[in-house]
């Protein structure tokens, strides 16, 4: 059986902003940096065997922290990074109003499709899940893809934003995924983020 901890990288000042970030490469802020820190000391408690991450600056940076605390190595994944957004990357929602119209979500501005980030997202859980047989793997992405992803393998479960340094627990029990804990952010309450 392997444990899969699902996280969102900490906050980004285009977070603040409500810009969209896909492949961008931006790094962590101040806050994003104590959050990693807060679920670094909260995971440390425990043993993992791995870490991986999107090779996106914000992710990295978590997973660096992350990897630090617990004493593994980061292993680079670029089928964790997010999902590509094209043009409208870098642009708020009322940016994109202006720009676009009411119905950009409609037009073909080089977003990537949903189908094509679950795909390469579960490819690598599966992988991870052959490579690592009873192991406990750290894997840090993003928002919309530990969304999209979640949605793919529950699709029963109500669509839900995942919050930056969320802690997501996974475990395939008899071929077949479970959630042992879902968006998780309570080491951010504790440590009075």
């Amino acid at each position: 059986m392997t444990t899969i901890a699902l996280i969102r990288h900490g906050s980004t000042s285009w977070n603040k902003e409500g810009r969209a970030q896909g492949n961008s490469d931006i790094s962590l802020d101040q806050e994003g940096i104590a959050q990693a820190e807060l679920l670094a000391n909260r995971l440390r408690k425990e043993e993992w065997n791995h870490i991986y991450s999107s090779s996106l600056a914000r992710a990295k940076q978590t997973a660096v922290i992350i990897g630090d605390a617990i004493g593994e190595k980061v292993n680079l994944e670029d089928r964790l990074k997010e999902r590509a957004g094209g043009l409208i990357e870098g642009t708020t929602e009322q940016e994109r109003l202006q720009k676009w119209g009411e119905k950009w979500r409609e037009l073909d501005l080089g977003i990537e499709p949903i189908e094509d980030v679950q795909k390469r997202a579960n490819q690598f859980l599966e992988e991870i899940h052959q490579k690592h047989p009873g192991e406990k793997v750290v894997v840090v992405s993003h928002g919309a893809l530990a969304q999209f992803t979640f949605a793919f393998l529950f699709p029963d479960y109500p669509s839900q934003h995942f919050d930056n340094t969320s802690l997501t627990i996974l475990k395939k029990i008899n071929n077949q995924w479970t959630c042992q804990l879902h968006n998780c952010t309570q080491h951010l309450k504790d440590g009075s983020i």
